[in-house]
Formats: structure tokens, sequence, C-alpha cells
């Protein structure tokens, strides 16, 4: 397997019986990373399940038939070793986070890891039955040091490492510049980042739409209705990373507004989606403002708006690299991330919103900084008397007393929360 972040802190999860779940989107490496600890666990008994195989609905469907299966394959009650189990999609079946919590309650040598593609179903299913038996892991597309992994070429990854040690206004960036520009087109999914081929690019990136509606949509949705929430997806992605009237959308996709709303949050909790909320000091009003939708992998985007132009060729490069910076500040566990705008129209892309403070994040896909694009931040800084801010672009200027000038590179390192 090629290096995820997450695995080794799934990894250091083998000594507790804690139910292990890893979420994220299909396609994402979930499954990957799943072998990858069952190979590591291998000289233990070990057991791998892929749930999306019918045949093994039976070996999971009691708490009898589990345990039954597991002793088939080496366990014994009274082992001293820890007995690894791995569930690959176990959203398929409602009543397994019932079992699994009667694994844990009376077998503490069993280690459950299990994965699932959809929050919704699972955050159903265990919000009650796993509290304080389970933690949480997320598995997003590669971010850009992983995806540099993927690509593996270690002139570039070298670069990433001294990035930071550079100075001045016109910086080349070296092997970086450029694949910048292929992740903000492309995406991080892996096996579309470890195709080389544009065509095949695309390729890779319907069929990952496909299974996308076979596989999740399809288990939410009666069929007829799938056609309007591809329109609804189609819309979005038009108008990625901008405010999303419920009314309108519903309007320019035949649908009501109510289900727009609906969907929207199907699209959120089977990861295509996130939504940004405007930042309020007064937390009411942002639950009643409009928010932005974002996609969660610009490739993703791109193929719904069928544009895979290279970036200078675009008039959204500046959306593709706000996107982008909002991917990676998810990655980094940024998990409450915001956006600001005043009745001036001063704005700030992203405040991340840590309740007892909070940091403004601006992005700039430029190499040159005028003066007018510290207004937002300036702004912002001066209404609530916030200590730091910062302004993500393609140069390294002298920052100012708060204002923090970064590269897109390394923001988990860059942006201390």
């Amino acid at each position: 397997m090629k290096k995820r972040k997450v695995f080794n802190k799934l990894f250091g999860e083998r000594k507790n019986n804690k139910i292990t779940i890893i979420l994220g989107s299909r396609q994402v490496g979930k499954t990957t990373v799943l072998n990858a600890l069952y190979e590591k666990f291998s000289e233990n008994n070990c057991l791998f399940l892929d749930l999306d195989v019918l045949e093994n609905f039976e070996k999971v469907s009691s708490y009898t038939n589990l345990i039954n299966t597991l002793k088939l394959e080496g366990y014994e009650l009274n082992q001293k070793k820890m007995f690894y189990l791995f569930l690959d999609e176990f959203q398929r079946y409602e009543d397994l986070s019932v079992i699994m919590k009667n694994v844990y309650d009376n077998h503490k040598n069993i280690k459950i890891y299990a994965s699932g593609s959809s929050s919704l179903k699972i955050r159903e299913q265990i919000q009650e039955s796993l509290a304080g038996r389970k933690r949480l892991y997320y598995l997003y597309p590669l971010d850009f040091e992983e995806f540099l992994w993927f690509k593996e070429d270690s002139k570039a990854t070298n670069q990433l490492k001294n990035i930071n040690k550079l100075s001045g206004k016109n910086l080349g960036l070296g092997l970086l510049k450029g694949y910048l520009k292929e992740y903000l087109v492309f995406g991080g999914y892996p096996e579309v980042v470890l195709t080389n081929k544009h065509e095949k690019k695309v390729d890779v990136l319907k069929s990952i739409f496909d299974l996308y509606v076979k596989k999740e949509l399809v288990g939410y949705l009666k069929f007829g209705k799938i056609v309007g929430v591809k329109k609804l997806i189609e819309y979005i992605a038009t108008n990625n990373g901008q405010k999303i009237k419920y009314e309108e959308a519903a309007y320019k996709c035949s649908l009501k507004q109510y289900e727009v709303k609906e969907y929207i949050e199907i699209l959120k909790e089977t990861f295509l989606v996130t939504l940004v909320r405007p930042f309020f000091s007064n937390k009411n009003k942002e639950l009643i403002k409009i928010p932005k939708i974002y996609f969660l992998d610009n490739g993703v985007r791109n193929f719904f708006i069928n544009n895979f132009n290279k970036v200078e060729l675009r008039n959204d490069s500046g959306f593709l690299f706000e996107g982008f910076v909002l991917q990676e500040l998810i990655k980094t566990r940024a998990d409450n991330i915001k956006f600001w705008q005043d009745k001036q129209r001063h704005e700030v892309d992203f405040i991340v919103d840590l309740i007892s403070r909070q940091i403004p994040v601006e992005t700039k896909f430029k190499e040159k900084l005028k003066q007018s694009d510290f207004i937002g931040l300036n702004t912002f800084l001066e209404n609530y008397n916030i200590k730091k801010a910062f302004l993500i672009n393609l140069s390294m200027q002298k920052n100012n007393k708060k204002i923090k000038i970064k590269l897109p590179f390394n923001l988990s390192k860059n942006i201390k929360f």
C-alpha cells in the first residue's frame, strides 16, 4: 500500500478493543487501508470480511453467527492475544452495529476495524448502540503531500520539504507548481492520481460517479428521483463555492425546495460535498443564513461540469484554488469551517471557528499581491480583535504584523490551530 497519513493512527488503535470506524467516500482508499492493516496483523488471528459480498451476510447476521465464524478462524474465548476483525462497508447491514456492540461488551480480546461510505446511515446506527465504544476516523481523497507520495517523484517530495525556506516575491516553485495545477484539475482520488493519461483520468472519474450512483444514491432514493439529484449535483458543481439558494436550485432542477434540502444533506453525508456556513458571533444567525457548498474533490467537481482544461485556460481557477485550500483544511481535521461577509461586502474565504477563538484564512491564486487583497482580513481582524490570520497564495511576500503569508503547500504544518 502506498503511504496514507491515517495509517499510523489506525495502527496505534490495535492495543485497545474500541471499535475503530473509518468513514469516507467510495474509491477513496478505505479498503486498501483496511487490507494493509490486515496484512500487518497477519501473524495474529484475524479475519477480513467484505460486506459488499452478499455471501458474507450470513457470517455477520447475528452475534452467534459472527462469533462462530471467528472460532472457525481460530478464535478462542479465553485467548490472551487480540483477535482482529475487519469489516469493510459495514453500513450495508442495519443490525450490525448492535452485533458489534455485543462483541465489544462480551469479548475484550476482539478488536474490530470497520469502514463505511455513508456517514448518515452509520450515524443513525451507531449513535446509541456504540456510544463510548467507538473511535471515528475520516479518510478523504489524497491531500497534496500524499498526492506527491503517490507520484513517487522524490525530487518533488524533497522540494516540498524545503519549500518554506524560500523568500522573495518571484518564486519558481519548481516541480510543485506543475503538480499543484494537475491536482487543481483532477483532484486526489487515488486511482485518478495513479493514472497518467488525460482521457483515462476522466474515465476513472466517470467510473467513480457511476459506482456512487449505484451504491449510494440508489440506497437512499427511488430510481425516479436520481435524475433530479444528478441535475442538482450539476447545479452545485457549476456554482461550486458560491451561496446556494434553495428556492433557486429547486427551480433550476425541477425539484421541490424541501427535496433540494434533503438531497443536499444526502450529498453531504455521502462525502460528495460540504457546506460552509457564514460566521456570526450570534450563532442563531448562522443557522438561517445561506451556506456555500463546495465539492470535497476538485476532480469530481470538474467531472460534473465536464471541464478538464488546464488552469491557465480557465476562468474559475480562483474557485478551484479556494476549494483546494478548503479541502486541505478539512483534511487537517479543521471541522468547523465558515466564511465571513459584512454588510459592506468585505469577505474572508474561511474562518476556522474554534469557538474560543477564530482563525481567518484568505486565498488568492496569484503570485503578486495587492493592498486590496488584504482588505477583508484587515476588516475582520479589526471587528473581532483577532490576533492572527493567514493569506494563502503563490508567493512569499513579507508578513505584516498579524497576517501571515503562506504558500499552499503543507498547510497542515503551516497553519497551526
